[in-house]
């Protein structure tokens, strides 16, 4: 958040002159059927608590406080860092990674960077573990406030090859620190790995003494398992709880249990495994959510156990583009072991809240149909947009009412820094729009809104000089085999149409699962109390801005966009 502030204070290279383009507000809405019909109310909450892009959530209790964080991969800022008093309403307070020095994306696909972090607090300081994959491998942050500022990376090599670190304080005072791994040897079969945990010097911050593996494979070998991840421990009625995710990420995620008496081991798995999934339930069952898995528990201050988890809501079939996502449910425990889905049990659209002091709506809705629209007023930017990997230099203000962004010669499919600033799709049907003001100087010269999967498959809506003249255009990346730069596929010439350099021009995407419209309107009346009379562009179907198609972990994002034309080699 301190680094949207003011990106020039933080960065000492300006940008050359370059076309600037202006957008007066950027405004995202969104609402789904069953945004009625499983209305919350005041007994009652509604999933999933984080709508959109928010995977692999971790959280952990401070007192009556709750925090929480999510992947965030090559975006930046990264680590979102949630606060919630009732584990329902949740505010974002900042960014752990939000210094562009901290780590380095380079130029890597959206889907590495940061994975899977988990957040826990041990006698006034926050820790965050992480993986930063392609990009220097596990590592720790700490912080005396969840909100920042958070410290530089603190690197644990001995954990070469892993993910999803986490930590265990246990009541003799000895901190352990877990991982998943490669397993002992060659690996059996494909997405084979291993659970590890190894002491951990909390005071030096680094690991000590032998690793050791806790699990091999997962809950049963004979059945070749695949991906045990995401592990957590922690203790109950004299039991160290082992918790995992297992069966990859897609429609077989679940989550599994182990238990010993010793927090080495050896582990037991709970005979009901898994305590958590929605594989095997029938794919033709209405309004589903799928691919759950990637649990933490976690206890309120009265006793009782809930569990935060991704999962994911399709249109269809395995399509969905609004990313995996955050969910809640309470823990039940049966014989000594806990339970979050039982044999066939659909995970609820509402249920009845936690019994905690309900608190009040946050500022930004996080789940059900809403509306929000940014103003750019304030000298810095909420929390909640993000860019592609690191900023190299100064593209971007907010003066005058106004956020004004630099076309540079970095491209949205270029795996670069574009002047590209984004925000989650948070909803199946959604609208994204925004009035934007430019002059392109040169031939490729663009600027507009955009709608992004990753590097290779986004659509951009907006102005662009092609062979001397302005037009509006859309232009899309459809996959590796187009060119970085994308193809136009509808164009007309802007001054047939009364649109004019410099002008205010609105400009639209409007989705409804795969159905996306494209819309232009002419800015009608005064400065405060603009029309807009929406004309569509073009209109197409298509699966290509979903995880099934474009592969990866992340969902789809809505932002504003300035390009200029790459030099020539004649240049």
């Amino acid at each position: 958040m301190r680094f949207l502030a003011s990106l020039a204070l933080l960065l000492a290279t300006p940008a050359a002159a370059q076309p600037v383009a202006s957008f007066d507000w950027f405004e995202y809405r969104g609402e789904d059927p069953i945004d009625r019909t499983a209305k919350a109310d005041a007994g009652s909450y509604r999933n999933p608590i984080l709508q959109g892009f928010y995977p692999d959530p971790s959280v952990t209790r401070v007192g009556s406080d709750f925090y929480l964080v999510t992947s965030t991969f090559s975006f930046f800022p990264g680590i979102p860092v949630f606060h919630s008093r009732d584990l329902v309403s949740w505010t974002q307070i900042g960014n752990a990674i939000d210094r562009p020095d901290q780590l380095d994306f380079k130029q890597l696909g959206l889907s590495r960077g940061v994975f899977a972090p988990t957040i826990q607090a041990k006698a006034g300081i926050f820790y965050i573990l992480n993986t930063c994959v392609d990009c220097g491998g596990n590592f720790l942050i700490t912080a005396k406030n969840p909100a920042g500022p958070w410290s530089d990376p603190i690197w644990l090599p001995e954990l070469e090859g892993g993910i999803d670190p986490s930590l265990f304080f246990d009541t003799d005072g000895k901190t352990w620190i877990l991982n998943n791994g490669p397993p002992e040897g060659a690996p059996h079969y494909e997405g084979h790995r291993a659970i590890w945990i190894q002491q951990f010097d909390l005071k030096a911050r680094k690991t000590v003494g032998p690793r050791k593996v806790l699990v091999n494979g997962g809950v049963d070998f004979s059945k070749k398992p695949i991906w045990i991840e995401g592990p957590h421990i922690f203790r109950k009625d004299g039991w160290y709880y082992l918790s995992c995710a297992e069966g990859g990420t897609a429609e077989g995620h679940s989550q599994v249990i182990l238990r010993s008496k010793t927090v080495t081991g050896p582990y037991e798995a709970n005979p009901a495994n898994p305590i958590l999934t929605q594989r095997g339930l029938p794919g033709d069952r209405e309004d589903p959510i799928t691919s759950a898995g990637h649990a933490q528990l976690v206890t309120t201050p009265d006793g009782k156990w809930w569990a935060t988890f991704l999962a994911v809501r399709p249109y269809a079939d395995d399509f969905y583009s609004t990313g995996r996502e955050t969910f809640l449910m309470p823990v039940e425990w049966e014989a000594g072991w806990p339970r979050i889905t039982g044999p066939g049990q659909v995970i609820p659209w509402r249920y009845p809240r936690p019994d905690l002091p309900a608190q009040p709506a946050a500022t930004v809705p996080t789940n059900g149909g809403f509306t929000v629209r940014d103003t750019f007023d304030d000298a810095k930017l909420p929390p909640y947009w993000m860019m592609l990997r690191n900023p190299r230099s100064s593209w971007f203000t907010l003066e005058g009412g106004a956020a004004k962004l630099q076309a540079r010669p970095v491209g949205l499919g270029d795996n670069g820094n574009p002047s590209f600033l984004a925000r989650r799709q948070q909803h199946q049907n959604a609208v994204a729009e925004t009035v934007v003001r430019f002059t392109p100087e040169k031939d490729g010269d663009r600027a507009g809104i955009a709608v992004l999967q990753n590097d290779e498959y986004w659509f951009l809506l907006g102005l662009k000089r092609i062979d001397g003249k302005l037009a509006l255009v859309l232009d899309r990346r459809d996959g590796p085999d187009t060119a970085a730069g994308g193809e136009t596929i509808a164009a007309v010439d802007a001054a047939m149409y009364g649109i004019a350099a410099g002008k205010p021009l609105g400009l639209r995407i409007e989705v409804r699962g795969n159905r996306y419209v494209f819309s232009y309107a002419r800015v009608l009346g005064s400065p405060d109390n603009p029309m807009l009379a929406w004309r569509p562009l073009t209109r197409l179907t298509t699966d290509a801005l979903t995880t099934k198609t474009a592969g990866g972990f992340i969902g789809s994002t809505f932002g504003m966009v300035a390009e200029s034309a790459k030099p020539s080699s004649k240049e």
